[in-house]
This record gives structure tokens, sequence and C-alpha cells, in this order.
């Protein structure tokens, strides 16, 4: 960190320890003691402008305190078939840990549904697995390698897109809207794989819109890129759909404790457990209550507004000009955020 960024830190930091009352224990699950990497991920999402990244902080603390995020990994998602399902429509998992100890985390972009639960359920399923991987994930990683580890790579799985996951683009926008706001620059890098021949024209119309730092942390694999991602992991943290030699399903594997995506992971299964646990401890005598937590959802910032129409545009062409209205490529990269609303980066 040179001076200018320390300076800047040093800085945000006065102004944080200002912080009072009930913004100040919340912030605490935010950084979770690593405070100088907390104020560098918030400086870093606003260019390391202090007055910006403080607003940005503050305004984060205070969705929080609102929503009552501290409190959302105890609520789980029941009865578990429900979950379950959302689970089979959100594909979302973690395999394991780079070499370096950064949490692996998979996306099923293609064959993500999200058409078997409200929104609201999909929107607390995801917060739940940012707080999970922040308050949980991140730090028994950095006890176990002696260092902070606040960030993770993202391996975006390409399989199976088709023209019809516009539909799903404003859930999208809503969730990596949060992320933007809420959980900026916890993604070191993001591995693109499987992605369709479609996919190079969105890219190349996406790309410009990104800014500088987001386009230099996407890297577009071969195939199902297991050779690449076999330098930076050992071969039992790939996710399941980069074990096979070519390109693989996303939703399936041999085994249902291989794939990632699945409830029966050891990663969804600690997590779900967790929260119910979590449930019990905070109402002992009270019975797990149904139904989803309803969270603020935000208005989406004009930039994702702009790549979602830039992205359904050129997709439209594909479909009117050349017939291909069976494979795009979707996902949207953010600048600030883990993952934002384009479904074709």
């Amino acid at each position: 960190m040179g001076t200018g960024s320390q300076d800047a830190t040093n800085r945000f930091k006065a102004l944080m320890d200002q912080v009072e009352e009930p913004l100040k224990t919340t912030y605490q699950n935010v950084h979770q003691g690593y405070h100088a990497e907390t104020l560098a991920r918030f400086l870093k999402a606003r260019e390391w402008n202090v007055i910006k990244a403080h607003k940005m902080l503050v305004d984060c603390l205070h969705w929080r305190v609102q929503n009552e995020i501290d409190n959302i990994l105890t609520k789980p998602i029941i009865p578990t078939d429900l979950y379950r399902a959302v689970r089979n429509s959100q594909l979302i998992g973690m395999s394991g840990y780079s070499r370096e100890g950064l949490p692996v985390f998979a996306h099923g972009v293609g064959l993500s549904t999200f058409d078997k639960a409200s929104v609201h359920y999909y929107v607390q399923s995801h917060i739940q697995i940012n707080e999970y991987r922040d308050r949980i994930v991140l730090p028994t990683a950095s006890r176990k390698y002696g260092r902070p580890i606040t960030t993770c790579v993202k391996v975006l799985d390409m399989t199976g897109l088709k023209l019809s996951a516009l539909n799903q683009i404003k859930l999208m926008t809503i969730i990596s809207t949060i992320d933007d706001m809420n959980y900026p620059e916890k993604t070191n890098t993001y591995y693109i794989v499987n992605a369709p021949y479609i996919f190079s024209a969105c890219w190349k119309v996406v790309k410009p819109l990104l800014q500088e730092r987001t386009r230099k942390k996407v890297q577009v694999l071969s195939g199902n890129g297991r050779d690449e991602l076999l330098k930076i992991m050992d071969a039992a943290s790939l996710p399941h759909f980069c074990k096979r030699e070519g390109s693989g399903s996303s939703r399936h594997s041999e085994y249902a404790n291989e794939n990632c995506f699945s409830l029966d992971h050891p990663f969804h299964q600690q997590l779900y457990n967790y929260i119910k646990q979590q449930s019990l401890a905070s109402e002992p005598t009270q019975p797990i209550k149904q139904g989803s937590v309803h969270v603020d959802l935000p208005e989406p910032a004009a930039e994702g507004i702009e790549i979602a129409k830039t992205i359904e545009s050129e997709m439209q062409k594909f479909e009117n000009g050349n017939g291909l209205s069976g494979s795009l490529d979707g996902h949207k990269i953010n600048d600030n955020s883990d993952y934002r609303t384009t479904h074709c980066l």
C-alpha cells in the first residue's frame, strides 16, 4: 500500500472511529477485525475518494440495521424441500480453496432458473451466503493461513445459457446491486468457463462499459478451464463442472456430494445447519418461523441498466440475424460487486 493509499485509509479510519451505535455493532460484523482490509475495499470501490467511500460504508451500515442483516443467519428457509428447490434453481456453491487460501465459489450462470420461489427467498439466500462467507468462511481461512483473507475467487459456468435467461435480468440486477452497494470488492478474480461462441461477441460489447479495475479481474478460460484452474488450486477444489475433460453440465454430477450447487454438498450442509442452529439459539423456546426475510430491494444504478439493455439488444441481434436462439452468455460482472446484472459477460 502506497503512501497516498495509507493516508486515505488513515483518514477513513478516523471517520469510522466516530461511528456510534447501532452502526458500531453492525460494522463489527462487516470488518470481522480486519479494519484496514475492509476500509481498502470501500476505498477501491470509490476510486480512493475518502468522502465517497465513507458515505458508501455508512449507507451500507444503515441498510444492515434497517434490514436486520446481523440476524439473517438466524432465519433458515424452511421447509427443507423449499430450500432444496432454491438451491436447485439458484446455482451457487463453494468447492474449496485456492493454494493462496482464497475460498473458491462456483456459479452456474447458464442453468440457474430462479423460478422455484419468490424473489425474496432468492435475495435472502444470496445474502445468507454472503454473510456466512464473510463471518465464518473468510475468518476461518485467515486463522488457518495466518494472514488476512478477505476476498474469494469465482468460477462462472456458462453451460446452458439461453435467450430465456434474459427474463431473470431484473432479479439478477437486484442481487448484484445489493452486492455492489454492500459487499464491494469481495472477489479477487472471475474465471469464465464453458463459454459458448457468442460469448466473445457479448464480451466485446460489455467490456468497454466496465472499469479497468474490473476488466483486469476477468479471465475467460478455454473449455471447462480445468488446466488453467489447476495452476491456482488443487484438483479437489475444482468445481464439479471443471473436473471432467471437456465441458460438462453445471447442474448434475455423478455423486451429489461432489456437486457444489447441491444441498447435499458439505458446504451447503454446513451453511444450512449453522443457520438452523443459530435460529434455535436465538429463540430456543419458539418454533422456527416459515416465510422469507423481506429485504429492501434497491434501485439499480444507471450503469447496470445500461449494460443490461446493451446485452439484451446484442442478443436480439443474434437471435434475429443469426438464428442463435439457443445459446446466450450471461452474467454481468460490475466494477464494485461480486456479480451484477450482466447476463452476458
